[in-house]
């Protein structure tokens, strides 16, 4: 019996490290409330660690792949050399982006309450960047007609033109009035090759002519579908924002005052064709005032640098073969349903301890239907878009909460996947997303709690902070860090350098969690703990 005891010790000390970037602060938007949650939404706040002034805020709200956009260790070195900061909020304000709804106040708030526990008391002025994809693809444009003193630039991804009648969330735009326009504001838009919709691109051309001052810039994400985004696209937006500040942000700001933003002369810039499937010859990118293609068909662009920089992500793809990608659970090829917006849905199959599941990408012909050898060299990769999954490597994941929280009614149980496969000379890159709803939360069985005991504070300096959650049914804890400078190793919360002007105390927020066996062990009531990293 002590021996075995023992091993229940053990399990239940045992602890898995949540491959997630760390988002130093966190404050709940007070003035809204979700239906998602029934509560507040939380704002993150993420500051590049060696930046003594923030200059911008890229602000995204949950949708898919702004998640892992924001948390590219490759995007976050870029915009640490900027001097950008970002901020996620989850659940979303608002897709709209409707101010009778209250989200401007909202907003405005949460910006200051963020400069107020950061210490970085820019982020009440500090100019945004809204960003959002697909169903959050609309609330950008929006921001900056209702915001175009402090939107730096505007980027909406595998999403919508500004005005569209076809928003991403599927209902009505908002009328913006006669004299509301974002003239001077650099935005852009992205639209991937294997979800092209004329009638997606048509109005952004159509804005451009009743605008004719508005900087509108345009990449079809060549290779690429709607919920990925790769290190190349992430490389494309950053560059952008660095061009949007360098040539709006005014030299020698304070950090104790609005900012007035430069706007972007079109005619100071350059105009290059828009992406055509059909692969006829190109009119050459120019300066606005050579330009020989037609403008009708034309988009905006800062420089030279970035039309030929879309023009040779065009060349890419150019006449090469498309590759099709399936996935393999349990040794059985899943079935593709185009009429599905996943495409592929996979049932939650985990190993014993309720946690681990298993797939395989495979090359499959154009149906996805059957294996094929009509394909690239190399491998294919599947990775987490978004939801509580984490990576152990190409065909083995496994459940991981995270600061999403396990109370969100839509998405706690919620996984996307995405199988990829970067092409060659001969073959186009290939991806197919997929999904996975898991049982949530398990409730048949055995009860089960978690015993944390509280957390001591810290002074500034200290790496580590041990952890000693137990279950009362000896299943192994689990943790994630909510907020905070800090990630879990092992058994520890460990802590990182903090940017140089962050405001002491800070508060570190850890959850611990269990999610039971199904039919066996009941999901666990999660536990928070925090303590305060003290100078």
């Amino acid at each position: 019996m002590k021996k075995k005891r023992w091993i229940f010790v053990l399990l239940a000390l045992l602890v898995f490290r949540l491959s997630a970037a760390e988002w130093q602060w966190s404050v709940a938007v007070k003035e809204m409330v979700s239906a998602e949650t029934d509560g507040h939404p939380r704002a993150f706040l993420w500051i590049p660690p060696t930046c003594r002034q923030v200059k911008a805020v890229v602000m995204g709200q949950h949708n898919m792949t702004e998640e892992p956009l924001f948390e590219m260790p490759s995007f976050r070195t870029e915009l640490e050399k900027a001097g950008i900061a970002l901020v996620w909020i989850t659940p979303g304000l608002d897709q709209q982006w409707n101010v009778s709804t209250g989200v401007q106040a909202a907003f405005e708030a949460m910006m200051d309450e963020l400069a107020d526990v950061s210490g970085y008391t820019e982020l009440k002025y500090v100019p945004i960047v809204p960003l959002g994809h697909s169903a959050m693809a609309t609330y950008p444009w929006n921001f900056a007609a209702w915001n175009p003193e402090r939107t730096l630039a505007v980027v909406s991804f595998h999403g919508d033109a500004p005005r569209t009648n076809l928003c991403g969330y599927g209902r009505e735009n908002l009328e913006w009035g006669r004299n509301r326009n974002i003239d001077g504001i650099p935005g852009l838009m992205v639209e991937g090759e294997y979800e092209w919709w004329e009638a997606r691109v048509n109005p952004a051309l159509a804005f451009r002519m009743v605008y004719p001052e508005s900087c509108i810039s345009f990449l079809c994400d060549a290779g690429r579908g709607h919920f990925d985004i790769s290190e190349q696209t992430a490389s494309y937006i950053a560059l952008f924002l660095k061009k949007s500040l360098d040539a709006r942000y005014p030299a020698g700001q304070p950090v104790d005052r609005p900012v007035k933003l430069k706007p972007v002369r079109v005619k100071d810039g350059w105009l290059a064709e828009r992406w055509r499937a059909d692969g006829r010859k190109r009119a050459k990118p120019a300066p606005y005032a050579l330009y020989r293609g037609d403008r009708h068909d034309a988009f905006w662009y800062f420089d030279r640098e970035m039309a030929e920089l879309t023009e040779r992500r065009y060349k890419e793809s150019e006449g090469k073969k498309m590759q099709y990608l399936g996935v393999v659970q349990h040794g059985k090829l899943l079935e593709y349903d185009p009429k599905l917006h996943a495409g592929i849905v996979m049932d939650f199959v985990p190993e014993a301890d309720g946690l681990t599941f298993h797939l395989k990408g495979v090359f499959t012909d154009s149906l996805r239907s059957s294996f094929s050898d009509d394909h690239a060299s190399g491998e294919i990769h599947v990775d987490r878009i978004c939801g509580p999954a984490e990576k152990v490597n190409d065909t083995t994941f496994a459940v991981r909460f995270y600061r999403m929280g396990m109370y969100n009614k839509r998405r706690t149980n919620d996984i996307w996947l995405l199988a990829s496969q970067k092409g060659d000379t001969h073959y186009k890159s290939a991806v197919q997303q997929l999904t996975m709803r898991i049982p949530y939360r398990n409730r048949a069985g055995r009860r089960q709690h978690i015993l944390f005991p509280g957390l001591d504070d810290v002074e500034a300096g200290t790496t580590a902070v041990e952890l000693h959650a137990v279950s009362d049914c000896g299943l192994p804890v689990y943790y994630y860090v909510k907020e905070g400078p800090a990630e879990i190793v092992g058994g520890k919360v460990m802590l990182s350098e903090l940017p140089p002007r962050a405001k002491y105390p800070v508060r570190v927020t850890v959850v611990a969690w269990q999610y039971g066996i199904g039919g066996k062990v009941a999901t666990a009531e999660p536990v928070e703990r925090s303590f305060y990293i003290k100078k």
